[in-house]
């Protein structure tokens, strides 16, 4: 996930990913610069939802279960 949010942004270097494990499962929290969080979001939210997809996918295949959230 901070690959793909790396190539997104204007400031990669500002691009964080925290996780921590809860009842739920994995959660994932991305960062970025203020600036950054609409190139991210993407317009209706079609970039995080399909960076949410891949990111699932990749955890099903693991078999994990994964919470992708954005920080503003």
């Amino acid at each position: 996930m901070e690959f793909i949010a790396r190539e997104l942004v204007d400031y990669p270097e500002a691009v964080e990913v925290r996780e921590w494990q809860d009842q739920r499962g994995l959660r994932l929290e991305l960062h970025v610069a203020p600036e950054d969080v609409g190139k991210v979001i993407g317009r209706q939210g079609r970039i995080a939802r399909a960076l949410r997809t891949v990111v699932r996918a990749a955890a099903l295949r693991a078999g994990q279960r994964v919470t992708v959230e954005i920080a503003r």
